[in-house]
Parts: C-alpha cells; sequence; structure tokens
C-alpha cells in the first residue's frame, strides 16, 4: 500500500511533531479570519520556532536549507532594489554560471519567486532561510551604503502585495521617499513624541507633539499628500487599498542615526485619511526612577510598596501623563535573578533586559485577560498589566495580587483616589479592592524650563498668593534660544502624588466613600497633593506656573 505523502505545511508540521491537530486547527481558523500565512500565525501564536519553519519548507518543496555562518558574502543584485529584498526576505547568497542561490523566509511563495527571475533574468535556486538571519544579512550586505540611503525608508517587514510592481513603484518615487524621510527625521531633531499629519478640504496640516504640546511646521503639500500616506502604509505593513476603515500598524527604523520604533495609526476622515506616528526612540527614554523628576520624598514612599512581596500598586494619569516609563523604570529599579517578572502590554514599547514581555495581539485572541491567565501558570513573582480596561482583566489580576503576586497597572483616572471607584465600577467588589491595592501613584508630566534662557521675576501679589510664595520672592519663565528651539522648554518632569493604603483608607473603601472624601483623608495623613507637588516644582524654578495650571486643569 502506498504511503501518503505530506501536501501542506501543516501536514509536514504534524509529521515531525512539531505541532498538534488542536494547534493545526487553531491556527487554520485564525487566517481565515485574519488572512495570514499559516506559518506566521504558527510562529505568532508560539507554537513553532523560525528553525521549524525552515526545516518544514525544506521537507515540503524538496529544497536545501540555508544557515547563516558569520564570514558570508552576499553579492549586490543590480536590479533588485534593497527595499524589495528587506520587504520580502530575499537574500541574494551566491551567482554563478547563470543561476542566483537565494534564501527566502517563505520560499512557497511562487509569485514573488516569479517576479525575482523575471527582473534579473537568471535561474534562480531556492534556499529555506529563518527570517531573522535573513533580516541581519541584509543589514550587513547594505551597511554604509549611502546611495541606497533615502530608499530604506522602512526596516520593517512589508507584506508582498499583490501589484509587486506598483510595490516597487511606489518605494521607488524618490520625492516621497524624501519627504517621508524628511518628516520622520525632523521629529527626532526636535524630540517629538508624536508625529501628526492631516488633510482638509483645501490644506494639509503637519503637526509635532513636543514636550506634550503641538508644534505646527511646514506641511508637505496636497497633490502628494495621499502618496505620503500610502508610503506609510507600505511601511508599517498595512493595505493600502484600504481607506474606509481605521489601521494600526509598527514600524521599526533607524532615523538620524538612531533605532526607533513608530506606532502608527490611520484612520478615514471627510476628506482624506489622518495619521499619528507615535515615535519610541529608545535611546531618549528614561527608565531610572531617579531622573523622572518625582521628590525623594515621594520615591521614598515608592520604594516602600514596590519591593513588597504581594499586592497591587496601580500608577493613574491620562493618555501621555507617562505612566509606562515610570512602570519601566519601577522594574528596573526591582529586576534581579532572584525575582521572576513577566508583563503584557499593549504594545511592548521597550524591550527590557531580564524581563519577560508578552505582546497583545487581539487578532490570535491574545487579550490582555488571556495573557494574564497564562502568565500565572509560569509562577512569576511579579506581573506588570499594560492597562487595566475591563473586569475581566481587573478580576485576574485581583486574584493574582491576593494569591502572592506583586501586580503593577494603569488606569485612567484623574487622581490616585479615583482609582478605587473606577474599579467599582468596573464590578470589583469593595473588600477585594482594599484587600489587595496598596498603593496608587497619580502623574502628569509638566514641561521643564530651558536651564540657558530662563530668567527670573517678581510675580503679582495674585500669582504669589497662588503659588504661596514669601513676599520678593521670584518665580521663574522662558526665553527661548538655539537649544531648546526657541520654545523656552526643554523637556519634561513627573509630577505626582503617592496614596498609600492603610487600615483607614481600606474603611473608606469598604464603607464605598467616594473618591473626593478618600483624598481628603489621605491628606490629612501627610499625602501631597498633585497640585501640591507641582508647586514645590514651580518654586524651584523647574516649570511654571502656567503649565502647571495646563496639566492640573482636571485635577
Amino acid at each position: 500500500m502506498n504511503q501518503t505523502l505530506p501536501s501542506t505545511l501543516g501536514d509536514i508540521l504534524l509529521e515531525i511533531g512539531k505541532i498538534t491537530k488542536t494547534d493545526l486547527d487553531r491556527a487554520v481558523e485564525v487566517q481565515k479570519r485574519t488572512g495570514q500565512k499559516l506559518g506566521r500565525i504558527l510562529i505568532d501564536l508560539g507554537t513553532v520556532s523560525e528553525e521549524d519553519l525552515r526545516l518544514s519548507y525544506s521537507k515540503l518543496l524538496h529544497i536545501p536549507v540555508w544557515e547563516k555562518k558569520k564570514d558570508d558574502h552576499y553579492p549586490l543584485i543590480e536590479n533588485i532594489p534593497k527595499v524589495f529584498l528587506i520587504s520580502n526576505r530575499v537574500l541574494p547568497l551566491h551567482l554563478h554560471d547563470g543561476v542566483l542561490d537565494i534564501a527566502l523566509a517563505d520560499p512557497q511563495d511562487s509569485l514573488l519567486i516569479e517576479t525575482i527571475a523575471l527582473s534579473i533574468n537568471k535561474q534562480l535556486r531556492v534556499f529555506a532561510g529563518c527570517e531573522k538571519d535573513i533580516l541581519a544579512s541584509l543589514e550587513s550586505l547594505y551597511e554604509g551604503d549611502v546611495k541606497e540611503e533615502e530608499e530604506d525608508a522602512a526596516t520593517s517587514s512589508i507584506e508582498v502585495m499583490e501589484d509587486v510592481e506598483q510595490l516597487r513603484d511606489m518605494a521607488s518615487e524618490v520625492p516621497v521617499i524624501r519627504r517621508v524621510n524628511g518628516i520622520l527625521t525632523k521629529a527626532i531633531e526636535i524630540g517629538a513624541s508624536d508625529v501628526h499629519l492631516e488633510i482638509f478640504e483645501k490644506n494639509t496640516r503637519l503637526r509635532y507633539r513636543v514636550d506634550g504640546v503641538l508644534r505646527e511646521l511646514t506641511p508637505p503639500p496636497r497633490e502628494i499628500y495621499n502618496a505620503i500616506i500610502s508610503r506609510v502604509k507600505i511601511m508599517a505593513k498595512l493595505n493600502i487599498a484600504e481607506k474606509r476603515l481605521p489601521q494600526d500598524g509598527r514600524i521599526k527604523m533607524k532615523v538620524a542615526g538612531k533605532e526607533v520604533d513608530l506606532r502608527v495609526s490611520i484612520i478615514p476622515m471627510s476628506h482624506g485619511e489622518g495619521v499619528v506616528m507615535r515615535i519610541l526612540d529608545r535611546t531618549a527614554v528614561m527608565l531610572d526612577l531617579e531622573t523622572l523628576g518625582f521628590s525623594q520624598e515621594f520615591l521614598k514612599k515608592l520604594r516602600r510598596v514596590i519591593n513588597k512581596p504581594e499586592g497591587m500598586v496601580l500608577v493613574t494619569g491620562p493618555t501621555g501623563s507617562g505612566k509606562t516609563t515610570t512602570l519601566y523604570a519601577v522594574l528596573k529599579e526591582i529586576v534581579s535573578p532572584e525575582i521572576k517578572i513577566i508583563t503584557v502590554e499593549d504594545p511592548v514599547e521597550y524591550s527590557m533586559e531580564g524581563v519577560n514581555q508578552i505582546q497583545v495581539n487581539p487578532q490570535i485572541d491574545l487579550t490582555f485577560a488571556s495573557g494574564l491567565r497564562s502568565m500565572l501558570r509560569h509562577d512569576p513573582d511579579v506581573i506588570l498589566i499594560g492597562e487595566i480596561r475591563d473586569r475581566e482583566t481587573a478580576s485576574i489580576a485581583i486574584q493574582a495580587s491576593l494569591t502572592g503576586h506583586l501586580v503593577f497597572s494603569t488606569l485612567h483616572t484623574n487622581d490616585s483616589a479615583s482609582a478605587f471607584t473606577r474599579l467599582m465600577d468596573m464590578g470589583i467588589e469593595d473588600y477585594l479592592i482594599s484587600s489587595c491595592v496598596i498603593g496608587v501613584l497619580a502623574q502628569r508630566l509638566v514641561r521643564k524650563i530651558c536651564e540657558k534662557c530662563h530668567e527670573a521675576y517678581i510675580p503679582s501679589e495674585d500669582l504669589r498668593h497662588t503659588a504661596g510664595l514669601e513676599e520678593g520672592e521670584p518665580l521663574y519663565r522662558p526665553k527661548g534660544c538655539d537649544a531648546c528651539n526657541n520654545l523656552g522648554f526643554k523637556g519634561r518632569k513627573c509630577i505626582g502624588e503617592f496614596l498609600h493604603v492603610n487600615d483607614t483608607i481600606r474603611r473608606l473603601i469598604l464603607t464605598r466613600k467616594d473618591s473626593s472624601e478618600i483624598m481628603r483623608e489621605a491628606v490629612k495623613m501627610g499625602t501631597k497633593t498633585l497640585w501640591e507637588d507641582g508647586l514645590e516644582s514651580v518654586r524651584k524654578g523647574e516649570t511654571t506656573l502656567d503649565e502647571l495650571l495646563r496639566v492640573s486643569s482636571d485635577t
């Protein structure tokens, strides 16, 4: 009797024991919903490794395996642009006797192979390779190639589009590439956290958020606006044909010599599509509690709870108030070989040594709640949840803190005392909240006055009373100079309030007192409010009273 040979990637992986039938069924179900390739889904699910996939492609297609070696040298192929190779995970290996050897991360992509063969008019011999090895080799192959630099706006993955020629044409439009590069380079130069591109009936707008405040710069011409949006979509692995629905993506690239990640969000508007790119500059982030700007008195209270063996610590504040950076700084302070730390985040903004980080991926049903349930089976000592958004996540986090884990997370509330009422609004019982929450930190970011151009002045009597100043005591205001791009401010610092949950606060929670009453009692026990902490920074000349009023208007 003839044995049936494996005919699909899934069959091969089943045959060599890398996946189970359940794993395959789950991946196929995800494939039906998302349209992603099966191999990529299995890797995202953590079911197989890139090495497993490479071996399976080799067995399925009867092609050799390519393994990266330190002393390998690769040919530059004139007719194949660098961006095309990176986008499609293609590495030229050897050119000999009219045959080009290439390594592919997806050697099943017959359209891609045919396109390459037609472009160079040569025969191809295909090898199965690992995506990470191919990208690393391409990076070394094009290192220092200035001529290609302006076309290398993206080092992230770009899915192979149905019309490969269209992708190549768009990638070769130098004015558009140069414009996008210029927008991103300028953002890095001035220390922007976000780039906003918007289109209206007669004009476009380009704005950068610097130290929390939007600045408008010269926008791109309306005639090339859609081409710029298409370029950004390609870089972020988004569908350039889809203009009716919001899309989110991510770009990893080098801009002005810095490795940066960009979170891209595109939404349809009445006159076109609007784009916001959040810049995650790994070299600029402050992952040290001492450098965030909190007072020593504040840090002493915070350190008292982050070194406890169990309980829940919450960081609250609006979007953009630095909550995630503070939590990363906390983890950096407590990380050690003696404790296991696992996080579940959306997204993982910065990679931390010694910390196990999980990226939320709703497309494959990896949510905060499901990730949290799974991580508890890995025996962690410390857990970080990027944000508590719903009752399910809150309930699992509460249970984790009650069963011997130290849990950190964030909530969107205006002050520390409102965290308790927010959890109750989610449906969490008051006795559970009082039992597990051991501290709540509320914070804001204020712009710091530029040290090179600030000037002292004597405030009016009204301002003096508002700031609690002695008669004749000066305040400081910005002027503007080259060092701060004539803004008068450079950098930001945290102001905060820390509410330690003691027996008195627990009794107020159990009797379901409102946040204002809880806050009044906390102040009686020595809690310094956000406003009071901010005034201290104003009196020290670190920021201005106007800046404090700007960020404290909702407290």
